[in-house]
């Protein structure tokens, strides 16, 4: 749950009513006015979509809200840069142009490795010297991205003494391809219906409050 300065809010006058992902767009927009975001060292204790359904069309609202973003800031690249400095720009292509990219490319990816292990060709030794660099640095960015990922998600379980989830940890690749299903989603929504607003239902925890709002 963000938390934002009063005084900030106004003299960026509030965010971006048509943005389905206001966070990212008001984040962007208090870095561009010289702000800093942080993360507060706290437990949150917000409510998972329980159904696949439920959970598509949230992360459809937030990819498609990132989509609307990174079209509207970069509208003025050179004003952007700028603002932001060489790293913040860079930062900025990175976490929002790039989650949106590589949820696209990913199954792809898959696309392409089934295709070349049906050749006998996934991942070959090169048949030149040439080729060797490109080799090891496709070997390299496979098993560090799964593993990175993977490790760093153990990590978490463990910390937070969490060992059930240890189980999960292996279904994240099954997980990402959801998360391309969305961005696919949300391309299409935004090219069709960019400013609509999928509720999430709240589940079990809102019916134990009695509570039956959405968010």
């Amino acid at each position: 749950m963000p938390h934002f300065r009063v005084s900030a809010l106004k003299w960026l006058m509030a965010w971006d009513p048509y943005n389905v992902t206001e966070d990212a767009d008001l984040g962007t927009r208090l870095a561009r006015g010289g702000y800093r975001c942080q993360v507060i060292g706290s437990t949150t204790y917000e409510e998972a979509p329980r159904h696949l359904g439920n959970w598509l069309r949230q992360r459809t609202r937030w990819l498609k809200g990132f989509v609307q973003t990174w079209l509207v800031h970069m509208r003025a690249p050179r004003i952007l840069w700028r603002q932001l400095g060489p790293r913040g720009f860079l930062a900025f292509q990175v976490m929002v142009g790039g989650t949106i990219l590589s949820a696209l490319v990913h199954p792809w990816f898959y696309a392409l490795a089934i295709w070349e292990l049906l050749g006998g060709g996934f991942l070959a030794p090169p048949e030149s010297w040439l080729g060797v660099p490109f080799w090891v640095i496709a070997w390299f960015a496979l098993a560090a991205g799964y593993l990175a990922a993977m490790g760093l998600a153990f990590l978490a379980a463990r910390r937070r003494g969490l060992p059930r989830l240890y189980r999960q940890i292996p279904l994240m690749p099954l997980y990402w391809l959801l998360i391309s299903a969305a961005a696919y989603r949300a391309l299409w929504q935004f090219a069709t219906a960019p400013f609509k607003w999928e509720k999430t239902a709240h589940g079990p925890a809102a019916s134990r409050r009695g509570d039956s709002s959405r968010g």
